[in-house]
């Protein structure tokens, strides 16, 4: 008899623990998704980027990274940055302002400084210092962005690719507003060659 009362008094226990430990959780998340859903008022953070007062020192210094070691992660790690800066640069504005030229430069010069592979980051600093980015319009960053890959082709001694095929090759698939836009001139231009019995060229 008195074993069965310690059996009942022990579940009567782990019931009334559990029950609290769940009371305690279960209030303290109601209090986080209140949170969560809070309208967001002004940004927290007072960081701002000043790119025309940023020192010199800040896009011209060493590489932070150490040497990468690995090189199979070397490999991945590489077919995976040229696949973004690829695919950014085809992104680009055809015509960018001042401010987006800026932003693309500066973004290049630093990722020269911040590129996890060290050694590879101080051969591309001395590929900016020979051939600085173009950043003028999208063709001129993509043409650009080639040349460079392929200066870093030749020197792994990897076959040069053919710069003319760069858009099709690093195609995002994001959908462009400037070729749907471009598809409406194309109809336009279709409704102009049936008035004029002329072909119009673009």
């Amino acid at each position: 008899m008195a074993r069965r009362q310690h059996l009942t008094a022990s579940i009567l226990l782990v019931v009334v623990l559990f029950f609290s430990i769940s009371y305690f959780l279960s209030g303290s998340s109601s209090h986080d998704v209140d949170r969560i859903h809070e309208p967001a008022g002004e940004p927290k953070s007072e960081f701002k980027v000043d790119l025309g007062g940023m020192p010199a020192s800040l896009l011209d210094g060493e590489s932070i990274a150490p040497k990468l070691e690995n090189a199979t992660l070397k490999a991945e790690l590489g077919r995976a940055t040229w696949k973004f800066m690829h695919t950014m640069v085809a992104r680009f504005p055809e015509e960018p302002s001042k401010e987006e030229r800026k932003t693309l430069e500066t973004f290049i010069y630093l990722f020269s400084r911040l590129y996890p592979c060290g050694d590879c980051a101080r051969h591309f600093r001395g590929l900016l210092s020979k051939y600085p980015p173009q950043t003028s319009s999208r063709n001129a960053a993509a043409g650009w962005l080639c040349f460079v890959h392929n200066q870093v082709n030749e020197r792994l001694k990897k076959p040069i690719f053919d710069c003319n095929n760069i858009g099709d090759f690093y195609d995002c698939g994001c959908g462009d507003e400037d070729k749907k836009k471009g598809d409406k001139g194309k109809e336009g231009g279709k409704k102009e060659e049936a008035k004029t019995g002329e072909l119009i060229k673009e």
